[in-house]
């Protein structure tokens, strides 16, 4: 299944031309012309990594990576910056990117880039998983115990994105809607008898197995 990327940069031509080199790469592809677009994106959209441009009118990337990982989001996250110096990678992976790439850069080393920090963040996210769920193509499947097969854990937007959140890896606390988190709660208590989520006061949401 191809990866999507969210493109959020404020330079028009840029973006588009990001844009179609990506999806000529075989990525799907979501753009915002800013991080405060970016934001309203990703509360209906769940996405495997982000290209973000450091520098924008509003509110900066830097400011934007910072709001999204004190949320509990672990989407990998490749910083564009026009800004030169070792501080300025410095402050880029210390606020949470896991990539950090200087303008101009090639398409190719972008795209070398995107699949290093995807598959880094799959296989962390594989490895942490309680036993008999299983995170595969943006989709949980359930492997019961004693089963031959996996079967699709159907999940509505918000139900995966606070899974994602809570796995990557479990012990994330994270926000969300009392409604979704219960209906998420529901729906893997009726599956899986080794795992469940649990209120953190003040804080949002975590995932809990017996081993916990």
């Amino acid at each position: 299944m191809n990866k999507t990327v969210l493109i959020i940069d404020d330079d028009d031509m840029l973006r588009k031309t990001l844009a179609n080199g990506l999806r000529n790469e075989g990525f799907n592809v979501i753009t915002a012309e800013s991080a405060e677009h970016a934001l309203q994106v990703k509360t209906r959209i769940s996405v495997d990594a982000i290209v973000l441009d450091r520098m924008m009118t509003g509110m900066d990337g830097l400011s934007f990576l910072k709001q999204i990982r004190n949320s509990g989001d672990a989407t990998p996250v490749i910083m564009l910056t026009a800004m030169t110096g070792a501080e300025n990678a410095i402050d880029g992976l210390s606020g949470g990117a896991d990539d950090y790439l200087s303008k101009p850069f090639q398409l190719k080393e972008l795209v070398l880039r995107l699949h290093n920090i995807i598959r880094k963040n799959v296989t962390a996210t594989e490895s942490k998983m309680p036993d008999g769920l299983i995170f595969l193509d943006n989709e949980f499947f359930i492997n019961s115990a004693g089963s031959s097969s996996s079967k699709l854990l159907a999940l509505s937007g918000e139900e995966k994105k606070l899974l994602i959140n809570l796995t990557s890896p479990v012990g994330n606390i994270s926000p969300a809607s009392p409604m979704v988190a219960k209906r998420l709660r529901n729906k893997l208590n009726s599956v899986l008898s080794n795992i469940d989520i649990i209120t953190i006061r003040g804080q949002g949401y975590k995932l809990i197995t017996n081993d916990t």
